[in-house]
C-alpha cells in the first residue's frame, strides 16, 4: 500500500512539473533570439531569426500603461521612409535621442524638455501617461491618425539584481526597443496580429532602473503594438507606470527606483546629453 501511495506521488509530482514547465515554456514561448544588443552596424537590419508566429492572446502581463508624447508623429511618409529616421532628435532639436531617450538621464529630461515636431507632423507634444488595450488591433491611434503615424512609449523596470528576461514584442507596422543605450530589436514586418508574437528576445537588465523605449512605424490598415515579458520576469520586477496617469505622478512614483545611479552607458550619455544641451 505505501509503494503504491509513493508510486501514485511521484507520478503526481511528475505530471505538476510537465504542466508546470508546459505553462511556463507558453507565456514566455520559444527564445529564438538570443545574440545580445545589436552593434551599431545592423541598427536597421531585422531581427535574425524565423518568425514563430505564436498566439500569445492567453497572456495576462502585457503591459497596458506607457508613458511618452501625449500624440504621435503624424504624416511619416510611410514606416519604410521614417523609420530611420531619429524622430526624437528631430523633435528636441538633439536634446534628446532616441538612444539617450532609452536612459534615465534621457528619461529625467523629459520633464523639462517637450516634443516641438512640425507642424504638420503633429506640432508640439508634452509627456504624458496613457493606457492602451492589448486587444484593440488599433490601440497606437489615441484619437488621432491612424495612417502614417510613429509612436513612442517608455516604460521604467525595476530589476532586483541584474538578470536575464525575455521580451515578447508585437507590432504593427515596424517596431525598434532600446534598452539602457542599446538597441535590442528591429523588426520592418507586423507580426499579423494584435497578441502574436513572431520573435521571443532575450535581453539583459541590470539591478534597479531599466529603461525601455518602444516605436512602432505605421502606413496603414491596423496600427498595434504590445509587449510583454516571461512570467519570472514578471514576478520579480516592478514596472512602471503602475498608478501614475500623468508625468507628475509617474516621475513621483519612479522616485525611489531613480535614486539608484545606474550603469551601462549613462555616463556617456549623460556627457552627450549635456554637450547638446
Amino acid at each position: 500500500m505505501r509503494t503504491t501511495y509513493q508510486l501514485a506521488l511521484v507520478v503526481g509530482t511528475i505530471f505538476l512539473m510537465a504542466i508546470s514547465v508546459s505553462q511556463f515554456a507558453y507565456a514566455q514561448g520559444k527564445v529564438n533570439v538570443d545574440e545580445g544588443p545589436i552593434p551599431e552596424k545592423d541598427w536597421m537590419v531585422k531581427v535574425p531569426g524565423a518568425e514563430l508566429s505564436e498566439d500569445h492572446s492567453k497572456v495576462k502581463t502585457w503591459i497596458t500603461k506607457w508613458y511618452g508624447p501625449d500624440g504621435n508623429y503624424e504624416n511619416n511618409g510611410g514606416f519604410p521612409a521614417s523609420a530611420p529616421k531619429d524622430l526624437i532628435d528631430e523633435g528636441t532639436n538633439g536634446k534628446l535621442t532616441q538612444i539617450s531617450l532609452s536612459t534615465v538621464a534621457g528619461l529625467q529630461l523629459t520633464q523639462t524638455v517637450d516634443m516641438a515636431w512640425k507642424g504638420g507632423n503633429g506640432g508640439t507634444r508634452k509627456w504624458t501617461v496613457y493606457e492602451i488595450d492589448p486587444a484593440n488591433t488599433n490601440n497606437m491611434t489615441r484619437g488621432g491618425p491612424g495612417d502614417n503615424i510613429d509612436m513612442y512609449g517608455l516604460i521604467v523596470i525595476d530589476a532586483p539584481e541584474d538578470m536575464k528576461a525575455v521580451m515578447s514584442p508585437a507590432h504593427d507596422d515596424h517596431a525598434q526597443i532600446w534598452i539602457n543605450g542599446e538597441k535590442w530589436y528591429n523588426n520592418p514586418t507586423w507580426t499579423g496580429h494584435v497578441q502574436q508574437v513572431d520573435f521571443n528576445v532575450r535581453v539583459d537588465l541590470q539591478k534597479g532602473a531599466n529603461v525601455l523605449l518602444y516605436r512602432v512605424g505605421e502606413s496603414g490598415g491596423d496600427d498595434y503594438f504590445n509587449l510583454h515579458f516571461d512570467d519570472a520576469t514578471h514576478d520579480a520586477v516592478k514596472i512602471y507606470p503602475d498608478k501614475a496617469k500623468d508625468q507628475k505622478s509617474f516621475f513621483d512614483e519612479i522616485a525611489g527606483v531613480l535614486s539608484v545611479d545606474p550603469v551601462g552607458k549613462l555616463t556617456t550619455t549623460w556627457g552627450d546629453l549635456k554637450r547638446n544641451r
